[in-house]
Parts: structure tokens; sequence; C-alpha cells
């Protein structure tokens, strides 16, 4: 199960509502709202709404400060393309390939085994210290500014290892996410539907008398929909990966 576009689960809604049939007092923007509110709280309490991925920035001479896209969670590292006095110029010098080639590259069948490949993945992360493979750095996931936590002297490539949100084509594709956000954006039209009538205490003037609507069992029937969803996600239902084990 899944959607090619909004319009489509749009129209899906519509018709789980029965419009057409009866009258929907719903406006695009309310279906839109709904829709926001699915997507906003899947991002909040599932594992599934995000990526683990790479980007890659530029850094410019005597700029610290960078900013993501929004889709952008967290940040993980930062790793430079260019190391050691690098600096844009002349012959680069990597140590990795250099330590690469001189153990297992110019020694075949001389070396080898678990215990060097393990020494070797050893070296390999003390020359990156020694070396600065990495940049330290600030990120603030709410403004989306990426600070390195060093003089930037040059232009140079660097690889951004984050977290990023799935877009929401992606999701409204997705096998597991779509049943949620359908199913949850279709609660929500409930509840703001039945806000809507429940504002008409008395009812509406008919010709067999004042008809009642049915406001509060709309918000009754919605505000249970919703709760057992998110009970769903800490259920895994909708395929999200579990926490890991806490302690504390």
């Amino acid at each position: 199960m899944g959607y090619s576009s909004r319009e489509q689960l749009i129209r899906e809604m519509q018709l789980r509502l029965a419009d057409g049939i009866v009258d929907v007092e719903l406006d695009r923007e309310h279906y839109d709202i709904a829709i926001n509110k699915a997507l906003s709280t899947y991002r909040q309490l599932s594992s599934g709404s995000v990526e683990e991925s790479m980007i890659f920035i530029t850094t410019q001479d005597g700029v610290t400060e960078y900013t993501l896209p929004d889709e952008v969670m967290e940040v993980r590292r930062l790793y430079r393309r260019g190391i050691g006095t690098n600096s844009g110029g002349g012959t680069n010098f990597d140590p990795f390939d250099v330590a690469f080639n001189n153990m297992y590259m110019l020694q075949a069948g001389q070396v080898g085994g678990l215990a060097v490949f393990d020494a070797f993945a050893q070296y390999k992360e003390t020359v990156g210290r020694i070396f600065g493979s990495e940049y330290n750095f600030l990120w603030n996931r709410n403004t989306k500014v990426l600070k390195i936590l060093r003089n930037v002297r040059h232009e140079e490539e660097v690889a951004v290892g984050v977290y990023n949100y799935i877009p929401e084509s992606i999701l409204l594709k997705d096998v597991y996410a779509a049943p949620f956000l359908s199913n949850y954006a279709l609660a929500m039209s409930k509840f703001i539907l039945g806000e809507a009538r429940s504002k008409y205490t008395s009812g509406l003037p008919g010709a067999g008398g004042a008809i009642q609507l049915n406001g509060d069992s709309l918000k009754a029937e919605a505000q249970a929909e919703l709760e057992k969803l998110k009970e769903s996600i800490h259920m895994m239902e909708e395929g999200n990966s579990p926490l890991g084990f806490v302690i504390g």
C-alpha cells in the first residue's frame, strides 16, 4: 500500500469519510493540516522516519559556520578528503594509502591474519588523529548551522555523516509508513470535523425539528484511534526499529 502523491492520499481520506455521499465540511487546508500532523508525529516517534546518509560541503577560507539542509536531523562525523598540510594544491600526502600500500601491497604474503588487521585498524585511527582526518564541530539542529571548531584556511571538500528525515514522497510510498500516515491523518480529520460539529450543541434546524450532529462522538472516536496508532509505534507495528538497552 502506498501513495504516489499527497493528492492521492487526500482523495482516499475523502472517500473514507464518505464525501460525496454526505456533506463533509473539510477544505483542502484541513486535510493538509491532518497529514502534516501525521508526518510530524511519525517523525517524532518512529525510527523509520530517518535514514543515515552522507552529504558533501566545500569549506571556504576563513568560514567556520555552514548551514545544512532542513532535512538534516543530526550530524555524526566530518570526514576530510584532504589531510595533513594539504591546502588544495601541490602533492596530496595520504598516510592511510601509504599505510595500506606498505603493510598489505608491498608485503603481500608476509603479513596477514586478524591480529594484523586489528593492529592496522588501530594504526589508521592513530594516524587519523595525528593528521586530522576529521573535524571537531558543533551542531545546532534548530538553526541547522554546523560550526567547525577550527580556523579553516583553505577550500576542501568535506564528507558529512548525517541522519536526515526521509522525504514525504518516500514515506507515502513506504509499505509500513503509508498505512500509519493514512490512518493517523484520517483520525485527525475526524477530530477536526468533530470539533466543528460540536459547536452546534443545540443542533441544526430541520423540517422535522432540530438535527443533532455527531461532533462529540466523532471526537471521541478520533481520539481513541490516535491513541491506538501511537501505541502501534511503541509496539513497532509500522516497521520501526526498537531502542537498544537503556541503563539509568
